[in-house]
């Protein structure tokens, strides 16, 4: 499955003691990204959160939201869908 998500987030809000720097030098900065079933009033379905430790998540920190954005695009097809009448039967001709 592929998915295309548009997004943003406030450079602003990035805690910047959270940069860290990779054997390479390159400096990173650890993201959550959630993508929900709903889409807001706003048609976004996409939530950019900084990354949690595992203590953090243990003692229910609240999460720093940083941006969201919304699915464009996804190969996903639907789930099938139940059969609303279990007893009909799919070969009746009508």
């Amino acid at each position: 499955m592929g998915t295309i998500i548009s997004a943003s987030i406030d450079l602003a809000k990035i805690d910047k003691s959270k940069i860290v720097e990779g054997k390479n030098g390159a400096k990173y900065y650890n993201i959550l990204i959630s993508v929900n079933d709903e889409k807001n009033k706003y048609g976004q379905d996409v939530a950019i959160s900084e990354n949690q430790s595992e203590e953090d998540r243990k003692a229910a920190v609240k999460k720093n939201y940083l941006g969201n954005g919304k699915t464009i695009w996804t190969s996903a097809k639907p789930a099938p869908q139940s059969n609303p009448n279990p007893s009909a039967s799919d070969d009746l001709p009508f």
